[in-house]
Protein backbone atom coordinates (compact mmCIF):
# COMPACT_ATOMS: atom_id res chain seq x y z
CA UNK A 1 0.00 0.00 0.00
CA UNK A 2 3.15 2.51 0.51
CA UNK A 3 4.37 1.30 -2.65
CA UNK A 4 0.77 2.37 -4.72
CA UNK A 5 1.23 6.22 -2.33
CA UNK A 6 4.90 6.70 -3.47
CA UNK A 7 4.31 6.01 -7.04
CA UNK A 8 1.13 8.46 -6.76
CA UNK A 9 2.89 10.91 -5.22
CA UNK A 10 5.87 10.73 -7.35
CA UNK A 11 3.31 10.88 -10.91
CA UNK A 12 1.83 14.30 -9.07
CA UNK A 13 5.14 15.85 -8.42
CA UNK A 14 5.96 15.45 -12.23
CA UNK A 15 3.27 16.29 -13.29
CA UNK A 16 3.61 19.40 -10.93
CA UNK A 17 6.49 20.71 -12.05
CA UNK A 18 5.90 20.17 -15.87
CA UNK A 19 3.32 22.55 -15.35
CA UNK A 20 5.30 24.65 -13.92
CA UNK A 21 8.40 24.39 -16.35
CA UNK A 22 5.70 24.68 -19.38
CA UNK A 23 4.30 28.33 -17.56
CA UNK A 24 7.66 29.28 -17.15
CA UNK A 25 8.98 28.76 -20.70
CA UNK A 26 5.63 30.74 -21.67
CA UNK A 27 6.47 33.58 -19.72
CA UNK A 28 10.04 33.61 -21.11
CA UNK A 29 8.95 33.33 -24.93
CA UNK A 30 6.39 36.09 -24.43
CA UNK A 31 9.39 38.45 -22.86
CA UNK A 32 11.72 37.45 -25.26
CA UNK A 33 9.23 38.35 -28.23
CA UNK A 34 7.59 41.89 -26.38
CA UNK A 35 10.37 43.67 -29.48
CA UNK A 36 10.23 41.32 -32.09
CA UNK A 37 6.18 42.14 -32.74
CA UNK A 38 5.34 45.27 -34.42
CA UNK A 39 2.15 46.08 -35.53
CA UNK A 40 0.93 47.84 -38.11
CA UNK A 41 -0.96 50.87 -38.38
CA UNK A 42 -2.24 53.34 -41.00
CA UNK A 43 -2.14 56.63 -40.68
CA UNK A 44 -5.37 56.93 -39.76
CA UNK A 45 -5.39 54.53 -37.01
CA UNK A 46 -1.95 56.79 -35.70
CA UNK A 47 -4.12 60.05 -35.65
CA UNK A 48 -7.38 58.34 -34.16
CA UNK A 49 -5.82 56.39 -31.47
CA UNK A 50 -1.67 57.82 -30.77
CA UNK A 51 0.82 55.04 -29.80
CA UNK A 52 2.49 55.37 -26.53
CA UNK A 53 6.20 57.02 -27.55
CA UNK A 54 8.12 53.61 -26.51
CA UNK A 55 5.99 51.60 -28.97
CA UNK A 56 7.64 50.30 -31.66
CA UNK A 57 6.09 49.72 -34.96
CA UNK A 58 4.85 49.67 -38.08
CA UNK A 59 3.61 52.55 -40.30
CA UNK A 60 2.50 52.55 -44.15
CA UNK A 61 1.08 54.17 -47.16
CA UNK A 62 1.86 56.86 -49.66
CA UNK A 63 5.24 59.33 -49.35
CA UNK A 64 2.93 62.63 -49.93
CA UNK A 65 3.75 64.67 -53.22
CA UNK A 66 5.90 67.59 -51.87
CA UNK A 67 6.37 66.61 -48.19
CA UNK A 68 10.09 65.26 -49.05
CA UNK A 69 13.15 67.44 -47.41
CA UNK A 70 16.28 66.55 -47.06
CA UNK A 71 17.88 68.41 -44.46
CA UNK A 72 21.46 69.13 -43.20
CA UNK A 73 23.17 65.80 -43.01
CA UNK A 74 21.06 62.15 -42.98
CA UNK A 75 17.61 63.31 -41.73
CA UNK A 76 15.10 63.24 -44.28
CA UNK A 77 11.72 64.56 -43.52
CA UNK A 78 8.48 63.69 -45.55
CA UNK A 79 4.57 62.95 -44.54
CA UNK A 80 2.56 59.68 -45.05
CA UNK A 81 -0.81 59.58 -45.80
CA UNK A 82 -3.49 56.79 -46.57
CA UNK A 83 -5.93 59.70 -47.82
CA UNK A 84 -7.68 60.38 -44.64
CA UNK A 85 -4.71 61.36 -42.55
CA UNK A 86 -1.37 62.30 -42.57
CA UNK A 87 1.94 61.92 -40.30
CA UNK A 88 4.98 64.01 -40.49
CA UNK A 89 8.31 61.03 -40.49
CA UNK A 90 11.82 62.03 -39.96
CA UNK A 91 14.13 59.02 -40.82
CA UNK A 92 18.18 59.36 -40.29
CA UNK A 93 20.19 57.31 -43.11
CA UNK A 94 19.85 56.52 -46.14
CA UNK A 95 16.58 55.66 -47.75
CA UNK A 96 16.14 53.07 -50.32
CA UNK A 97 17.30 53.71 -54.04
CA UNK A 98 13.19 53.15 -55.16
CA UNK A 99 11.69 55.64 -52.52
CA UNK A 100 10.15 58.64 -53.78
CA UNK A 101 7.17 60.94 -53.51
CA UNK A 102 3.67 59.24 -54.38
CA UNK A 103 4.77 55.72 -54.17
CA UNK A 104 4.43 53.35 -51.21
CA UNK A 105 6.08 52.99 -48.07
CA UNK A 106 6.36 51.24 -44.77
CA UNK A 107 8.07 52.26 -41.66
CA UNK A 108 9.25 51.06 -38.33
CA UNK A 109 9.93 53.11 -35.23
CA UNK A 110 8.07 55.02 -32.69
CA UNK A 111 5.28 57.90 -32.66
CA UNK A 112 7.05 60.78 -30.55
CA UNK A 113 5.39 64.04 -30.05
CA UNK A 114 2.89 63.75 -33.48
CA UNK A 115 6.29 63.01 -35.03
CA UNK A 116 6.84 58.77 -36.31
CA UNK A 117 10.63 58.77 -35.97
CA UNK A 118 11.54 55.83 -38.02
CA UNK A 119 14.44 53.67 -37.71
CA UNK A 120 13.79 51.56 -40.93
CA UNK A 121 12.43 52.88 -44.13
CA UNK A 122 11.26 50.46 -46.65
CA UNK A 123 10.16 51.58 -50.82
CA UNK A 124 8.71 49.27 -53.12
CA UNK A 125 10.85 47.19 -54.84
CA UNK A 126 9.01 47.58 -58.57
CA UNK A 127 6.41 49.50 -60.34
CA UNK A 128 3.41 47.66 -59.15
CA UNK A 129 4.19 45.79 -55.88
CA UNK A 130 2.95 47.54 -52.74
CA UNK A 131 2.81 45.42 -48.90
CA UNK A 132 -0.53 43.98 -48.07
CA UNK A 133 -1.18 45.94 -45.30
CA UNK A 134 -0.63 49.59 -47.20
CA UNK A 135 -2.98 48.24 -49.92
CA UNK A 136 -5.50 47.93 -47.28
CA UNK A 137 -5.41 51.10 -45.79
CA UNK A 138 -5.65 52.71 -49.01
CA UNK A 139 -8.39 51.09 -49.91
CA UNK A 140 -10.43 51.49 -46.30
CA UNK A 141 -9.76 55.63 -47.21
CA UNK A 142 -11.01 54.63 -50.57
CA UNK A 143 -7.76 56.46 -52.22
CA UNK A 144 -6.53 52.88 -53.67
CA UNK A 145 -5.76 52.73 -57.38
CA UNK A 146 -4.95 49.96 -58.92
CA UNK A 147 -1.54 49.19 -61.12
CA UNK A 148 -1.81 50.96 -64.72
CA UNK A 149 -4.80 52.81 -63.93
Amino acid sequence: MALKSLKKQRRIQVVALTAVALVISTVLIGYAMRDGINFFRSPSQVIAEPPAGNEVFRIGGLVEEGSLVRGDGETIRFSVTDGGATVPVTYTGVLPDLFEENQGMVGTGSYVDGVFVATEILAKHDETYMPKEVVDALKEQGVYQEPGT
